[in-house]
C-alpha cells in the first residue's frame, strides 16, 4: 500500500513540476514574443520618419513610442525573470569564482 501511495505522489510531483514548467516556457515565449514586436515595430517606425518627414529624426516624438513601449517591456522583463534577474545569487557565486580564478592564474 505505501508503495502506491508512493508512486501517487511522485506522479503528482511530477506532473505538478511539470505544469510550473510549461507555464515558465510560456511566460518566456510570451516575452520573446514582445521583444521581437517591439524591434520591429520600433524600427519600421523610426525608418518610416526618417525616410518620409521632414522632421527631425533626432526630435522626442521620433523615438516616443520606443521609450513608453520600452518602459512596458521594462516591466514585463521583471514579470517574467524577477526582480533579481541581473544580479541573482548564483550571478554572484559565479563572479566570485571568477575573479578567485583570475587571481589564482595571475600568481602562478
Amino acid at each position: 500500500m505505501e508503495r502506491i501511495n508512493n508512486n501517487i505522489d511522485n506522479n503528482f510531483e511530477n506532473e505538478d513540476a511539470y505544469l510550473r514548467a510549461e507555464k515558465r516556457v510560456k511566460e518566456l515565449k510570451g516575452f520573446y514574443s514582445h521583444a521581437s514586436f517591439y524591434v520591429i515595430i520600433n524600427l519600421f517606425l523610426i525608418g518610416m520618419v526618417a525616410f518620409n518627414s521632414g522632421r527631425d529624426l533626432w526630435s522626442f516624438g521620433t523615438f516616443s513610442t520606443a521609450f513608453f513601449w520600452g518602459i512596458g517591456l521594462s516591466f514585463h522583463a521583471l514579470g517574467v525573470f524577477g526582480k533579481h534577474a541581473l544580479f541573482s545569487k548564483s550571478w554572484e557565486e559565479r563572479k566570485v569564482r571568477e575573479y578567485m580564478q583570475k587571481d589564482e592564474t595571475k600568481w602562478e
